[in-house]
């Protein structure tokens, strides 16, 4: 699962990069932008962890990308295609909106900002469908092969962005296979970060808020001073400060909440490992996240509940109670499953 985190000047996205991965302004800087890689915390890996003692134990990861530049659009007020190539490989969006008073500064506009962004990066879609709409229909006049279809989910997409609506608006038209070479921002998933005070836990007032934006409160700059400290002085910390856990944990649950994302258990070759899916995931398709053999030669999927495993307290117990199951190429995999695929090739 990979993230781009992204905002106007000043929102505080290097802030919020630096909360979320722990890392240092000089830390992981490539080509200009700076990518960081975190575990993804759950309780259940450590509970399998404790239950088979392997050798290994391997989280889930996601990675966070912090694009380089701070600004959507170049100075002729054209479209800075660099800026928003950093992210369009990523499976969905952070958008940072500035809450929090700056000294001499503005106040925060933070619905304003938002849809200041928002629509540089609908138009920065509307730039690449209304090239590739050109470009079939000059194919088509040269009699070559066009998709008919595809065509017409472009000119779907025209509509909606004419009309200045994020195509995420639209699930089905935003997740359409033949779209999905074009890495549309405005079709990935978003999660609104509202950076504040360090004293202030409440949303900014917004009047007809975006739909499907998931908004998340976050106070950057007291979370990056969290992330700098020991694991002792960050409960300290947290109690200080009220606060339940800690953005990372937050901002995590909720990507994974917005991508649909569930997770599955391996515990195979003294190697616990963490897994992430999209929800309605095949036992197939599963096989083939571990590896491409695996779906190849695929024979079976022997699932075993994590709770049927905690009830049971072992896995023969559960066995003989007959709760590992043997499911096909078909079962659709859920949020807990602990899988041994059986496989040959």
């Amino acid at each position: 699962m990979r993230l781009g985190i992204i905002g106007l000047p000043g929102s505080g996205k290097s802030t919020i990069f630096q909360a979320l991965t722990r890392s240092k302004p000089e830390q992981q800087a490539h080509k200009g932008h700076r990518i960081a890689t975190v575990r993804v915390p759950d309780s259940r890996v450590d509970t399998l962890n404790r239950l088979f003692r392997p050798e290994k134990t391997v989280y889930a990861r996601v990675e966070y990308l912090l694009p380089y530049g701070t600004k959507a659009y170049s100075p002729d007020g054209q479209s800075d295609e660099s800026f928003w190539n950093e992210v369009r490989p990523c499976d969905a969006l952070i958008h940072v909106v500035r809450n929090f008073h700056q000294q001499g500064g503005e106040a925060p506009h933070a619905r304003d900002d938002f849809i200041k962004l928002e629509t540089d990066m609908i138009f920065a879609d509307l730039v690449v469908v209304e090239k590739r709409i050109e470009r079939i229909d000059l194919d088509k006049k040269r009699g070559k092969e066009i998709s008919a279809e595809e065509r017409k989910l472009l000119e779907a997409c025209l509509r909606m962005l004419e009309a200045q609506r994020p195509l995420r608006d639209d699930p089905e038209l935003a997740t359409a296979h033949l779209l999905k070479g074009y890495t549309l921002l405005s079709a990935k998933p978003v999660l609104v970060l509202f950076n504040n005070d360090d004293e202030d836990e409440i949303p900014p007032p917004w009047e007809e808020p975006p739909e499907l934006c998931n908004p998340l409160v976050v106070r950057g700059k007291l979370e990056m001073e969290l992330a700098e400290l020991s694991p002792e002085e960050a409960a300290e910390f947290l109690t200080a400060y009220q606060i339940k856990s800690s953005a990372t944990d937050r901002v995590i649950q909720h990507s994974r909440s917005v991508l649909g994302l569930i997770s599955f258990f391996t515990v195979v070759h003294k190697e616990v490992r963490s897994w992430m899916v999209p929800q309605g995931t095949t036992a197939l398709d599963a096989a083939e996240v571990i590896h491409s053999d695996m779906k190849r030669g695929f024979i079976r999927a022997e699932v075993l509940a994590y709770d049927d495993l905690m009830a049971a307290a072992t896995y023969p117990q559960a066995k003989k109670d007959g709760k590992v199951r043997l499911e096909g190429k078909t079962y659709i995999v859920q949020d807990g499953d602990i899988i041994n695929f059986h496989f040959n090739v």
